[in-house]
């Protein structure tokens, strides 16, 4: 049966908001509440992806989590992905890459797969290299912009902070839902806390990369893209 398409709720960006309440007189102190409670109810959870027609491409963008190491290019989650959802996914991950050289390569990449859907996750090597979260949020959300001028929808996947007890970083979570954009926060962190599905300390093996396909197919039936 197929998923119900998410209805799209009407969307003020936080500026436009905070001039309305000035507009309308609202103290300051009220303004900063209002928004914080808008943009609570306001995350990816509720966006609606465009339709994927049978011979749209998908782009997978991102470092070492999205090429496959620890597993063979046939087990990758991309390969896994096209497999099990009939559409063409491209794997533009390159091991080991910041955000810094992802937003460099990602105009060129886009030109040359014209992609309906691109599959954003990176991040990870710039915490792990200690690069600062604030320069890895600030080049992923010019990383959707720029998708989003190139007229592709963008899901993230979310990914972990080196630590004892993984989740994903609250940057992922919070350009989310500034930028409404959809996102797959568990499934990394899950995996790599769990040695069944991982190769080494920081990369999933073929189990692994294989539920990362299944949870992002299911992200896009969700967000009604399948």
């Amino acid at each position: 049966m197929a998923a119900k398409a998410a209805t799209v709720v009407p969307y003020i960006p936080p500026p436009a908001f905070v001039l309305l309440m000035r507009h309308l007189s609202i103290p300051r102190a009220m303004t900063a509440l209002l928004l914080s409670l808008a943009l609570a109810g306001c995350g990816g959870d509720d966006v609606a992806l465009p339709k994927l027609a049978p011979d749209d491409v998908i782009l997978a963008f991102g470092d070492s989590l999205t090429h496959g190491t620890g597993a063979r290019p046939e087990q990758s989650y991309p390969a896994v992905l096209e497999a099990r959802i009939g559409r063409r996914v491209v794997n533009a991950g390159v091991p080991g890459e910041i955000t810094e050289n992802g937003l460099k390569r990602l105009p060129r990449v886009l030109e040359q797969t014209n992609p309906k859907l691109v599959l954003l996750c990176l991040g990870g090597n710039d915490m792990l290299r200690k690069k600062g979260v604030a320069m890895a949020e600030r080049n992923l959300r010019s990383m959707i912009r720029i998708i989003r001028e190139r007229g592709a929808a963008v899901v993230m996947l979310g990914v972990p902070e080196p630590g004892l007890f993984l989740s994903t970083a609250d940057f992922y979570e919070t350009i989310a839902r500034e930028l409404r954009v959809p996102i797959e926060s568990d499934i990394i962190p899950d995996l790599l806390g769990d040695n069944e599905y991982k190769s080494d300390a920081i990369h999933p093996n073929a189990k692994g990369y294989a539920r990362i396909a299944e949870a992002v197919e299911a992200l896009l039936r969700k967000h009604g893209a399948l």
